[in-house]
Formats: structure tokens, sequence, C-alpha cells
């Protein structure tokens, strides 16, 4: 069995950051936040984690990778020890994210499509008063009406990221 793949029976933090390529730190604060449940504490008083504590680290970091929030996350954990509601709040949670994620990418088209319109029209040379791009950037918005001095251009504002 090789190293990546073997999990000790009990560990100290250390050898849990170094299984799971967390810092002791982020650890510490999974904890705290309640991600991760206190673990057991050696004589020596020293933390003392089992298998299981690799796993939700892992579970952690997973949903992390899409874009769920902290806070998220525990509401995950905690759905995922619900046999009988779980899966159905699972899947309205990721139901949410994924909505989220696609606005964020339909907001990021925009700017794609806005900002290859600026460079198709800027010269690459001449006066920086004639450049497309830094007039865009600087036109003001008109406080009245919500406009900006070209309105085919307007690019709402970002929807809340969740990190």
């Amino acid at each position: 069995m090789s190293d990546e793949t073997f999990i000790p029976a009990r560990m100290s933090i250390g050898a849990l950051a170094k299984k799971t390529g967390v810092s002791v730190d982020t650890l510490r604060y999974y904890e705290r936040e309640g991600l991760l449940p206190h673990p057991g504490r050696r004589s020596s008083g020293y933390r003392e984690y089992d298998r299981d504590a690799v796993l939700q680290v892992r579970f952690i970091l997973r949903a992390k990778e899409l874009g769920f929030s902290l806070e998220d996350i525990a509401d995950l954990l905690n759905l995922s020890a619900d046999a009988e509601h779980g899966v159905q709040g699972v899947k309205a949670k990721a139901s949410q994210r994924l909505a989220e994620v696609e606005q964020q990418i339909a907001h990021l088209e925009r700017i794609r499509n806005r900002l290859a319109r600026l460079v198709d029209a800027c010269p690459g040379c001449g006066s920086p008063d004639c450049c497309p791009i830094l007039s865009d950037m600087r036109a003001e918005k008109d406080e009245a009406d919500g406009e900006n001095a070209d309105p085919a251009s307007d690019v709402p504002s970002p929807p809340r990221v969740i990190a």
C-alpha cells in the first residue's frame, strides 16, 4: 500500500495537515468554525485525529473547489448526516450554487465581449485621448438614469462571489 493511500488509524495534527495538504492553522480554524470535530487528546495534550478527519477535510476541500462558502460547507456536512432529508437539502444547495456559477459566467462573458469590442476598436497607437479603451474607463456614469456614456457597453456589477 503506497503512502498516498494509507491513512493511519490515529495521527497528529501535523500528520493530518500533511495527509490533506492543508496547514495546521487551517485545521485549527476548521475546528473553531465547527467544520471539523474537536479531536481527542493524547495524555501529552496533543490533538489526535482519526481516519474520519482525513475524509472530512477532503470533503471540505472538494466543496471549496466547487465554490461553496464555509457556511454552506457546514450545512452540507450536517445534511450529509441526515438520512431522511439530507440528499434533498444537498441538491437544493448545489442547485443554488450552480445558479450562482451560471450568473458569474454570464457576467464574465459580458466583460469578455465588451473588452473584445474595445480591443478591436483600439488602433494601438496615437494619442491616449483617442484610445477607446481609456475613454471607456474614464466615462462617467450618469447618476440620474444610471447609464454609461456608451449604453451598449454597460456591464452590471458582478454577482456576489462566495469564497
